[in-house]
């Protein structure tokens, strides 16, 4: 019977040992399975990335300029995801004309300077929002004023011109003309205005310019310098021609120095002809004429170095005593 107790005995202590780690087994196993029920998932978050420029750094303007000064400005901004961005554009100084990633900035009429624009954006849902800023400058400069400048003035003269006959000058103006009232000042060298001082053309009398060189001037009024244009035409030469001296049969020397002034007079004009007309002497002497001829064709050519070309001898009616005739003509005309 002992042994039956103690049987028994020893069953109740390990019943009563075994009981305990049970319970502990069940806890473990029901706080592991809460732990991985309520463990949350980290959450890896990109910032959104902008970046602002600008279609110019430098703009030129002046204070007041009411001509457009205008800056393109362009945001490029990523979110990472995925969201609508809105974009909020300010600048102190100018207006600026956009809601999206473009906008216009206009800064017309300030003073010179640096001046910034500024964006901000805005990414995300109603659990988290982003914010991110940026600015961009642009420097306002006034440039100076362009130097003066005349306009392109031109005058154009008559294509063909006769003697004793009206001809007209007439101007056209380009290029800078600027904002200002054109005053128009005529000036000739030879002649008479007729018609169209203080406009853009005039008319000329020409009577007595024949060989004469006659100019129009032109000077344009409303600028602060001088701007002028000329123009120059040439009239012929009258084809008659001109008494340059006479005299007698007169001292060698004396008549040398005639035909030096005669010489000098033809070599200012190459284009004449000069004409030695002796007439001779109711009672000069046989040969007297032709000799007198020869001896001043002779001085002409090999002592004045004249064309001999140029130099035509004539023999002219009679006289009481003997004269010599000396004449400059031009080309194609004889003395009458």
């Amino acid at each position: 019977m002992r042994k039956g107790v103690e049987m028994f005995s020893r069953r109740r202590v390990f019943t009563g040992l075994l009981f305990p780690l049970i319970l502990l087994g069940v806890n473990l196993s029901a706080s592991k399975a809460y732990a991985q029920r309520v463990r949350t998932e980290p959450i890896v978050y990109t910032a959104p990335t902008l970046d602002l420029i600008t279609d110019q750094s430098v703009v030129k303007s002046c204070l007041g300029d009411a001509t457009s000064a205008l800056v393109r400005l362009n945001a490029r901004a990523t979110s990472s995801d995925g969201h609508p961005i809105v974009y909020r554009w300010t600048s102190p100084v100018g207006r600026i004309v956009g809601d999206g990633p473009a906008a216009t900035w206009d800064l017309s009429g300030l003073r010179p300077g640096y001046y910034e624009a500024f964006v901000e954006i805005d990414t995300g849902n109603a659990d988290r929002s982003c914010q991110a800023f940026s600015s961009i400058g642009v420097l306002v400069e006034c440039p100076p004023p362009p130097p003066p400048a005349c306009p392109n003035v031109a005058i154009i003269c008559p294509d063909r011109v006769q003697p004793g006959q009206p001809v007209t000058f007439s101007s056209t103006l380009s290029g800078s003309l600027g904002n200002v009232t054109h005053a128009y000042t005529w000036t000739i060298s030879n002649g008479r205005i007729i018609e169209g001082q203080g406009t853009s053309s005039i008319r000329v009398d020409t009577a007595g310019l024949e060989g004469q060189t006659l100019t129009a001037t032109l000077s344009m009024g409303g600028y602060s310098l001088d701007c002028s244009a000329n123009c120059s035409v040439q009239f012929p030469a009258p084809l008659t021609c001109r008494s340059f001296d006479e005299f007698p049969a007169v001292a060698r020397n004396e008549e040398k120095a005639r035909l030096d002034n005669f010489a000098i007079e033809l070599q200012n004009d190459p284009s004449t002809s000069g004409y030695v007309i002796v007439n001779p002497g109711q009672h000069g002497r046989a040969g007297e004429v032709q000799t007198r001829s020869t001896r001043i064709v002779d001085y002409l050519v090999y002592s004045r170095r004249l064309d001999g070309r140029r130099i035509i001898t004539v023999v002219g009616p009679a006289r009481p005593e003997l004269m010599i005739h000396l004449w400059v003509c031009p080309q194609g005309s004889t003395p009458k």
